[in-house]
């Protein structure tokens, strides 16, 4: 077949009205992602790189193509965005966690047995069993010697486990049979905004194993394990199967983290600006009294809810 000039013309600018929806679906994500099908981190060029060299892109072309010129755009979003699907890991840190200098270059899948390695490794390959092609991770996805970044990072953080497709949680601390009232990552101030943001929720024991073995696809819905979290963090059901950010009863946002502890003293306060919907500098060394007092005088400012002072 002899393709004309104007057909040819006609697809290089479909390439490229591919790549640009690409790019402007992928700023709402993650900047890197683990393919979990290479265990490879990637950076928004290689992601588009992948995307254009897929089997959905070859056929999105050709489908493109054949449709009006007004339903293309939205044609090829719902195509990317199936095909950006990510999975988010929730999860306390403990020994030997990758840094994203430790993934740079190779294979996750190649990395050495220290159990932050197996970690990372038996969550991308849940993900990638359950047909899921990128996973995120904080240990190994974030550069955290740079500040823009991990400003950018805890300011999209809330957004980004919302806009997951599943969020995975790993509770290394509770046993096949165990409940999972006393794991530490009830306790920890990150996990707040990790359980609440997120539409789908799988909790995973510490052999990967499904919590109780509910085979449900979203424990979220699942009335034993919303029963069991209502419980456990003294957080209604409404909030925890759809949780909105704001500043709706702050008083009460406030109370459920006020037992939480965190690592760096600062992200007592950083680890709720999700939460409250607000975007602040995150000014590491300020001290967590500072941090919170900028954050209760934003509370105020905003909601007017002086009872938040007395959290």
């Amino acid at each position: 077949m002899v393709i004309s000039g104007a057909s040819r013309v006609d697809q290089v600018d479909i390439k490229q009205l591919i790549r640009d929806v690409a790019f402007d679906v992928l700023k709402s994500a993650p900047t890197r992602l683990l393919h979990t099908q290479t265990g490879t981190l990637c950076d928004r060029d290689t992601q588009i790189s992948h995307f254009l060299v897929s089997r959905q892109c070859n056929e999105l072309l050709s489908s493109v193509m054949a449709c009006c010129p007004n339903q293309r755009v939205e044609s090829i979003r719902a195509v990317v965005l199936a095909y950006f699907r990510y999975v988010m890991l929730s999860h306390r840190w403990g020994e030997d966690e990758p840094s994203l200098r430790d993934v740079e270059g190779s294979s996750i899948y190649s990395m050495s047995t220290k159990a932050g390695h197996e970690k990372l490794q038996a969550f991308c390959l849940i993900a990638c069993k359950k047909d899921y092609l990128w996973a995120w991770s904080d240990t190994c996805c974030i550069d955290k010697d740079s500040s823009a970044e991990l400003q950018e990072a805890i300011g999209s953080m809330f957004r980004w486990y919302r806009r997951s497709t599943l969020t995975i949680v790993y509770l290394a601390d509770v046993s096949d049979a165990g409940s999972f009232s006393s794991s530490k990552w009830f306790g920890r101030g990150w996990t707040l905004q990790e359980l609440l943001a997120p539409r789908t929720v799988l909790f995973y024991t510490q052999n990967w194993s499904l919590y109780k073995n509910l085979t449900s696809s979203n424990h979220k819905t699942d009335s034993l394990v919303i029963g069991e979290l209502e419980s456990t963090t003294r957080i209604v059901s409404p909030f925890l199967i759809d949780f909105s950010p704001g500043m709706d009863d702050a008083r009460s946002r406030l109370q459920w983290a006020s037992s939480r502890r965190t690592t760096r003293p600062e992200d007592i306060a950083y680890s709720l600006f999700g939460i409250f919907n607000l975007h602040l500098p995150v000014l590491y060394g300020e001290s967590a009294e500072n941090a919170l007092g900028r954050l209760l005088a934003e509370i105020i400012s905003q909601s007017g809810e002086i009872s938040v002072l007395d959290w």
